[in-house]
């Protein structure tokens, strides 16, 4: 039987703790309004960041970077690592904003981008990347730029985000990649239900990733959970409007990681297009999904509470329509309720020449309309224990 636990939680409190008594000694301050930024949300304010950041960066102590109540613009930024300093906060008590004409930054691949560093927090404030403009011109079909990423760490270490609030991203809010030891609690994320690619938490090729006492309004994905992502647990999100919590779109390329030991426990999804969603695309990979456990998710009036599809198709266009597909195994769905917007509340569409194997469903309750649901199963293997309302097709 899969045992799923979470010793990387504990792992990476105590390493918090540790650095945390290490830097009450000797922190260093800085202060932004030092190096020449305006809390004025009018003035650029981007070159004083960044001369903060390269000051506490080059110091041998821990330290704080301070940014003090108001609103500070700012264009994009790259903070680089290769560090001295072991720990280096960001303490936000103002809202970062970004510009108001969305092409200054639409044209970025990230917003405020941390690269490379390792130990380093943000903690409270907020960021205004001003999307509206730029969902406006992509609902017109006019010749728009892609849009920004609002956070992203790459290729990093122990890093913290703490209360943070994240308003109205160009595309996604947050995104980890390639990074180890992340600890994420207590952030909010608000979009437009029809804002496009504004996913609120995006991982992919990181380990041992906590995504705690979150909430999430947007209009993509909620979270989204990238090839490579191993050791992944996620507890007390709120999700809706978006999409979901998707594991995917995976099989996009012939070669890629798998996504192996994911939790994601005391959810709540409002509204939402899905509720717990394995997606990938129908044609070869190397790719993977195993080790996934579901448990203790409310759902109100989710279209897909429950879905595996490995047909995936946005608009069924460029789908290579070939059936191979990744191999899903191990999954566990355990203590889902709540109720459905379609009658199909629970649709395995696995791959007919690579099925789904080891999926089982226990206490689950979802109905439809305050009626009986129903179940949908292709090429899926499993079990079904307990009570499981609708009726399991396994």
């Amino acid at each position: 039987m899969m045992k799923l636990t979470r010793p990387f939680h504990g792992i990476i409190l105590i390493l918090f703790v540790m650095l945390a008594i290490n830097s009450t000694s000797a922190t260093t301050k800085y202060n932004v309004l030092s190096f020449g930024a305006k809390p004025n949300g009018k003035t650029d304010s981007t070159k004083a960041f960044l001369m903060a950041w390269e000051a506490a960066c080059s110091s041998a102590d821990s330290t704080m970077i301070y940014v003090p109540k108001g609103r500070y613009l700012l264009g994009s930024m790259a903070f680089k690592g290769g560090c001295k300093s072991p720990q280096i906060t960001f303490r936000i008590d103002g809202t970062l904003v970004a510009p108001q004409d969305y092409r200054l930054l639409g044209k970025s691949t990230d917003w405020l981008s941390f690269e490379g560093v390792n130990g380093v927090s943000i903690l409270g404030g907020a960021l205004d990347a001003k999307g509206p403009s730029l969902w406006a011109c992509k609902a017109s079909h006019s010749n728009c730029p892609s849009g920004a990423t609002t956070l992203s760490f790459t290729n990093s270490k122990n890093i913290r985000i703490r209360s943070l609030l994240s308003l109205n991203s160009q595309m996604f809010h947050v995104v980890i990649n390639g990074c180890e030891n992340v600890d994420v609690q207590g952030v909010r994320i608000i979009a437009a239900g029809n804002s496009p690619n504004t996913d609120g938490i995006h991982v992919q090729l990181s380990k041992n990733v906590n995504i705690i006492k979150c909430s999430i309004k947007t209009g993509d994905d909620c979270i989204s959970i990238g090839p490579g992502t191993k050791n992944l647990w996620i507890e007390q999100v709120t999700c809706g409007p978006g999409h979901g919590i998707s594991i995917g779109s995976l099989a996009k390329d012939l070669k890629e990681e798998g996504v192996q030991n994911v939790t994601v426990r005391n959810t709540i999804f409002l509204g939402t297009q899905n509720g717990l969603r394995i997606k990938s695309w129908a044609r070869p990979s190397t790719g993977f999904v195993q080790g996934v456990r579901f448990t203790d998710s409310l759902m109100r009036n989710v279209q897909n509470p429950i879905v595996i599809d490995q047909n995936y198709c946005p608009h069924n266009l460029n789908c290579p329509n070939q059936v191979f597909g990744i191999k899903i195994k191990d999954i566990i769905y355990e203590g889902i309720r709540g109720t459905s917007s379609t009658q199909v509340a629970i649709k395995f569409d696995c791959s007919p020449k690579n099925p789904c194997t080891g999926i089982r469903l226990q206490n689950i309750n979802l109905s439809y309309l305050n009626k009986p649901a129903q179940s949908s199963c292709s090429n899926v293997r499993g079990k079904a224990l307990n009570l499981v309302q609708p009726e399991s097709c396994l």
